[in-house]
């Protein structure tokens, strides 16, 4: 095995180890083990498909040059006058949301693995080596992914602000990446207590999800919390500003570098050194507690299937023509619903257009009252929650179980008219509709019962535009691909989609301006649906 440069790093500190009864060549032995195997790992943001794997090729270090690239976005604002705590707010929470979205899609896999304690632990290997192995994989990790981030605005840094800018922006970048690292743990020790098994592995999925949709809704929310006024920038500290962050770490450099001694923002610094820090040593003590829940991933628990309702059979019989299109539509809703990885992948997009409509009409809010807003037509808005569509669509034909697609072969049918039918209804129905419903009440409670054709017209738009975006599925059975095939460039395939959102609302803001012409529209659309529906999915075997 090769000898990694982070390997011959800590051979100069290996006294240390030893001191602290680590097996100091033992430990070694397993870290170069776990770096070899991340050789083999692609990272979520740097699938490479079909192509060949070349021998010993570490793909995440190949996929750093996308972080420096991100980091790149955090220069400009180096350069924004010299309000330490508005550029390092906004700079910070840049940082936190790249590296906990990075930590979210490849981190899980470091610190959940239970393959230590199931081989290790019949070997005369003791707790502390295995422990500090594992603390110093996922430390190695940390430092390449926050060093590709911040290594070129750390040395703009330096030219523009000076020598103890540069400390303050280490030692916050420390503290940071204790933080990011210590909440995830402690997250998954508190739902490890509760759960366990299947039930578990689903928590956890959804809480990766639910923290990515966050980190979105909280960048707007910290961007929102500066008021600028023609160049000057205000800023008015509210009770719910401590919940924030990356004002915590930003107020170091408004304390010291700006030399504003506010109360606000040595409680704000106070914070920043306090919480991480005492966030590591909760998790220090709960470790022993953690690997030993930690067992309970591999407890696999068999649920049971409930059994279908009259009222979703029937249901089911309007929305699917035939009985082999409901087969696969029971089919397609199983496999969106168990399939960990596809949720993790899918359902993130199908949150952020929650938000998306949203955000508009907060930008609004800075120039326009609500009510103003009201008899707008910013309601038009809802065309963002197609964003998500093509993606989804594309995402349907990848499974983690994808060799169980000789299935396909086995069925007596030369049609596969039912079965991609089946599938793309399973997605509306399951998937797009109650996200849909949801933004609707919301808009019409926010617009009024005028806009109801409206909120019609643009459903009955996404069912047409879903039937436009099955080309992209066309040619690929659903959930027949592995998902390590995903290929990068399939996400220009889906720039064209996305235009078409943009034609689908400019059409209907057009209607809007002509009496009834919304109600043409509502016409038209239902002709398109009928006629898209039915020619579209004639596809032979």
């Amino acid at each position: 095995m090769k000898d990694y440069l982070t390997l011959r790093f800590f051979d100069k500190f290996k006294w240390i180890f030893t001191r602290f009864g680590v097996d100091y060549p033992v430990m070694r032995r397993i870290l170069q083990v776990k770096l070899t195997m991340d050789q083999r790992r692609v990272p979520t943001l740097f699938n490479q498909p079909n192509q060949k794997k070349k021998k010993d090729q570490n793909y995440f270090l190949r996929s750093l040059w996308m972080y420096v690239f991100f980091g790149l976005f955090l220069i400009p604002f180096m350069f924004l006058g010299e309000n330490y705590f508005f550029q390092m707010s906004i700079m910070f929470g840049i940082m936190m949301f790249i590296i906990m979205t990075a930590m979210i899609s490849d981190f899980s896999t470091v610190l959940l693995d239970i393959r230590d304690r199931n081989i290790l632990s019949t070997k005369p290997v003791d707790k502390m080596t295995i422990s500090t192995a594992k603390a110093l994989h996922i430390c190695s990790y940390l430092f390449l992914l926050t060093t590709a981030v911040v290594a070129i605005p750390f040395i703009v840094g330096i030219f523009r602000h000076g020598l103890m800018f540069s400390v303050l922006f280490l030692l916050n970048i420390v503290l940071i990446d204790i933080l990011v690292v210590v909440l995830t743990a402690l997250l998954y020790i508190l739902i490890l207590r509760l759960f366990d098994g299947e039930k578990l592995k689903d928590i956890i999925n959804y809480v990766q999800i639910g923290l990515s949709i966050t980190m979105v809704v909280g960048y707007q929310i910290l961007a929102r919390a500066f008021n600028v006024v023609n160049v000057d920038i205000t800023f008015n500290p509210v009770w719910w500003h401590v919940f924030i962050p990356p004002m915590w770490f930003a107020s170091p450099f408004e304390l010291v570098l700006g030399q504003n001694d506010d109360q606000v923002f040595v409680i704000f610094t106070v914070i920043a050194v306090a919480v991480p820090i005492a966030a590591l040593l909760v998790y220090i003590r709960s470790m022993s507690a953690f690997e030993i829940n930690l067992q309970k991933l591999a407890n696999h628990a068999v649920s049971k299937e409930p059994k279908q309702k009259t009222g979703k059979v029937g249901l089911l019989k309007l929305v699917c023509a035939s009985k082999e299109e409901r087969a696969f539509f029971r089919f397609a809703s199983y496999m969106m619903k168990n399939e960990r990885e596809f949720r993790l992948k899918v359902y993130p997009s199908l949150g952020f257009s929650l938000v998306f409509p949203f955000i508009f009409i907060f930008n609004q809010l800075q120039v326009e009252s609500l009510a103003e807003i009201a008899t707008g037509k910013l309601y038009l808005s809802l065309y963002f929650c197609f964003i998500m569509i093509p993606t989804a669509v594309m995402m349907l034909k990848y499974s983690g179980t994808y060799k169980g697609s000789w299935i396909y072969k086995t069925i007596p049918i030369n049609d596969l008219e039912p079965l991609y039918k089946g599938t793309l209804k399973a997605f509306i129905i399951k998937l797009h509709i109650p996200i849909y419903v949801v933004l609707s009440a919301i808009f019409i409670w926010l617009f009024g019962f005028r806009i109801v054709p409206d909120v019609i017209a643009i459903l009955l738009g996404s069912c047409v535009y879903i039937a436009i975006c099955f080309t992209i599925l066309k040619g690929s059975l659903p959930f027949s691909e592995p998902f390590d095939t995903a290929q990068q460039k399939e996400g220009w395939l889906t720039l064209p989609y996305m235009i078409l959102i943009g034609v689908f609302a400019i059409v209907h803001f057009l209607a809007t301006l002509y009496d009834y012409g919304v109600y043409i529209y509502l016409i038209i659309l239902l002709i398109a649906n009928t006629i898209a529906w039915k020619k579209l999915f004639k596809v032979t075997w």
